[in-house]
């Protein structure tokens, strides 16, 4: 166990996949594929827009969390977190609800009061969602910190149980999802990995 604070987007890192997660967290495997470097970019690109406050960091020794909120909207008598996203699909994933549910609850020790919605922006379709923050996400978003803050070097997760994931995955290439598969069958038990290692041997 440690009590080093958890990056609020690596709440989103673990969401998506244990696996990928441990390979950033311990080897620091940022791989810069297609993906990751077209959300920077764009990041960058609008880091300035319209009466809004722009990336905001924040940490908390008690929630164990730290992170840059990436722009606050700060209209409508409420304070709202803006996440923005890349968003091919035109749709967000219950990891970026996550990752915003993160955010929420920095925001809401730093400011002393409660911050019950949060947004997500979609670059593909300039759309703003309007994400209501449950008791759910506060419970899963905790229930993660002490989920990766217990993870250690020799103890790898097993592969993803869906295995569309690794095909955009930065760290598919220290991951070695199929060859692990092959090599180790045990990693690949209850995953959609399995049946494919059975097939294959018929």
């Amino acid at each position: 166990m440690t009590s080093e604070l958890v990056n609020v987007s690596d709440l989103n890192q673990y969401s998506y996949c244990p696996r990928r997660y441990w390979y950033l967290h311990f080897y620091n495997t940022q791989g810069r594929n297609y993906y990751r470097v077209e959300g920077k970019t764009k990041h960058e690109n609008q880091s300035t827009r319209g009466n809004w406050l722009n990336e905001l960091y924040l940490e908390s020794e008690e929630l164990g969390l730290k992170g840059k909120i990436d722009v606050l909207d700060l209209g409508n008598d409420q304070v709202v977190p803006v996440e923005r996203k890349r968003a091919e699909s035109g749709d967000y994933y219950r990891s970026d609800e996550l990752q915003l549910a993160g955010y929420c609850l920095l925001l809401e020790e730093h400011l002393g009061e409660s911050v019950r919605e949060g947004a997500i922006y979609l670059y593909e379709t300039d759309q703003r969602m309007h994400i209501p923050i449950t008791e759910n996400h506060r419970k899963t978003v905790q229930e993660q910190i002490e989920a990766m803050r217990s993870m250690s070097v020799e103890s790898v997760p097993p592969l993803t149980d869906n295995r569309k994931k690794c095909e955009a995955c930065s760290a598919r290439e220290y991951c070695m999802p199929e060859e692990t598969a092959m090599l180790e069958p045990d990693k690949a038990t209850g995953t959609a990995f399995e049946q494919e290692i059975h097939n294959e041997s018929n």
